[in-house]
């Protein structure tokens, strides 16, 4: 397991790591997170043991409380897009904790040669878009999964320098 201390303005003591598939623990961590704020999304953990073998996925801790999680997709297309998700839960929001996961994120996309940043926040998350947007992400795509009711919202970072 990688472990990653982020300094992010008045965030210093937030700890990354990478999520397991062999470590329980921190697959439910993650699934926690992931389903509390996505609830038409889901996941079981088996689900999500899968998911941590197609993309990055990583848990947010303060000290031992759970603060968030993220998902980086690896480049997908001709425009090699990487798809970079923050989620905090509620309790831990507008304290800076969703940029430094959001920038640990840009910092793994370029690694991997994005050549450009898109994410997805469902459109009933009003804190994610707000958040989205005023980091320079513009909407794409708004969509709703065959069978279901839920609107989700696709954004491209306008200003991502590969």
């Amino acid at each position: 397991m990688t472990e990653q201390r982020v300094e992010w303005g008045a965030v210093t003591d937030l700890r990354i790591e990478l999520v397991d598939p062999a470590a329980e623990s921190a697959l439910q961590d993650w699934r926690h997170v992931h389903n509390l704020i996505v609830p038409p999304a889901a996941m079981s953990l088996d689900e999500v043991r899968e998911r941590s073998g197609r993309n990055r996925l990583e848990n947010a801790y303060l000290g031992d409380a759970l603060v968030g999680c993220s998902t980086v997709r690896p480049p997908d297309g001709e425009d090699a897009v990487v798809t970079v998700i923050a989620r905090v839960l509620p309790g831990f929001r507008g304290r800076g904790y969703g940029a430094a996961l959001y920038e640990n994120g840009l910092a793994r996309a370029r690694a991997l040669g994005a050549g450009a940043i898109e994410t997805v926040v469902l459109a009933a998350n009003t804190d994610g878009v707000r958040f989205a947007e005023v980091r320079g992400f513009v909407e794409t795509e708004r969509y709703v999964l065959d069978g279901e009711s839920d609107l989700w919202i696709t954004l491209r970072l306008g200003s991502w320098i590969p």
